[in-house]
């Protein structure tokens, strides 16, 4: 994309319009997609942190996703560096984080986070708590790799994503953001390639979205009726990148809706490309049918700013920007309500400004080496 004065004209346009997402007004349709920085000694955001998020911020991104926070389950997460979303010292750092992002006119959300049964082989077990997951299976197919776990389980971590919902209200966030993509400890109960229940959380695919729904609906019950609650899902996972919830729509509907009945106000669909189609037939990509199939706003993402996937920026390879007509088209069609930019606004944090402002030939291209430092 050229920075001709139409296209500059036609992308702020475009993306300026602000977005209601249930009782918060986002001031337009440029978020920052959640990306794990572990900058966060002992699990509290410091001013390193608050200065990151509100720097985006004041550089016009519209909602902040922040990286993944640990819920309080035990076996949440393995890392002392990433955030929790739990504990009076991390809660008072997300709220000095979320008053810096609103003092630079921003929205933000935490991403809500239990990572589940993951192996990493570079990465220590975890030291004081089992692995749990659904049943047992790692996402790599590993079988026995953990605790399945028991009922008693399932409400403990349902009763924990309802906690920091309630907290992220009380001291000043705008919404959550449920992760339930990737791999993680919700979605490898929505995925059948770990979930082999026989009880009332696995089977079918609706039985399969019980556990996912059921904090959803905690969630809801304990944060205010215009407080907005976001659901991120996929269909890929970080060590099975070509596996699907869904074959057809009409899977993905019976996923779907009992998510939004329980209370989703917006979809995150996150993808590896935004401008793949997902099914036959069609060019929706994944936000564009979840839209289709439950009416809810929808978050895309995949490669925005990236000339080629995530997987090789991430590598050093395919540095270079990719214009956005096309991500603009569907926009403006409504395909999808809202974009998603990770890894080109931790290279640029004027990224949005430049956009918004037409500025294309002063974006910065890619570079791997973005992803070792908070700035």
């Amino acid at each position: 994309m050229t920075d001709s004065a139409p296209q500059a004209s036609r992308a702020a346009d475009t993306l300026s319009r602000p977005l209601a997402l249930n009782g918060l007004t986002v001031r337009n349709r440029i978020a920052m997609a959640p990306m794990t920085r572990m900058f966060s000694p002992d699990g509290v955001p410091g001013e390193d942190v608050r200065s990151y998020y509100s720097r985006r911020a004041a550089a016009g991104v519209g909602l902040i996703i922040t990286e993944g926070t640990y819920v309080d389950h035990a076996s949440a997460g393995e890392s002392s560096r990433v955030p929790r979303f739990h504990g009076e010292e991390q809660l008072a750092g997300w709220a000095k984080v979320a008053d810096d992002v609103h003092a630079a006119g921003g929205a933000i959300v935490p991403q809500l986070w239990h990572i589940g049964m993951v192996r990493k082989p570079d990465r220590p077990p975890f030291a004081e708590a089992p692995v749990v997951g659904p049943s047992g299976i790692a996402v790599d197919g590993t079988e026995d790799a953990g605790k399945a776990m028991t009922q008693s389980d399932v409400d403990d971590v349902i009763g924990a994503f309802a906690r920091a919902a309630k907290d992220a209200e009380r001291i000043g966030l705008d919404g959550v953001e449920v992760h339930g993509a990737h791999g993680y400890l919700l979605d490898q109960f929505l995925w059948s390639g770990t979930n082999r229940r026989s009880d009332a959380y696995g089977g079918d695919p609706v039985a399969r979205t019980k556990f996912a729904a059921e904090i959803v609906a905690a969630i809801r019950e304990n944060v205010s009726p215009d407080f907005p609650v976001i659901f991120r899902f996929s269909q890929w996972k970080q060590e099975a990148y070509e596996a699907r919830l869904a074959e057809t729509p009409e899977e993905l509907e019976a996923i779907l809706n009992p998510l939004a009945a329980a209370g989703v106000d917006a979809f995150h669909a996150s993808t590896r490309r935004y401008w793949v189609p997902e099914f036959d037939d069609s060019d929706l990509n994944l936000a564009g049918w979840t839209k289709k199939l439950t009416g809810k706003p929808t978050i895309t993402v995949g490669s925005v700013g990236l000339d080629g996937d995530f997987i090789n920026a991430f590598l050093g390879e395919g540095s270079q920007t990719k214009g956005i007509d096309d991500l603009l088209d569907r926009l403006e069609r409504d395909e999808f309500d809202m974009v998603a930019v990770g890894r080109a606004l931790l290279q640029d944090p004027q990224w949005a400004q430049k956009v918004l402002q037409g500025r294309f030939d002063e974006l910065k291209p890619y570079d791997a080496a973005a992803l070792k430092t908070l700035s």
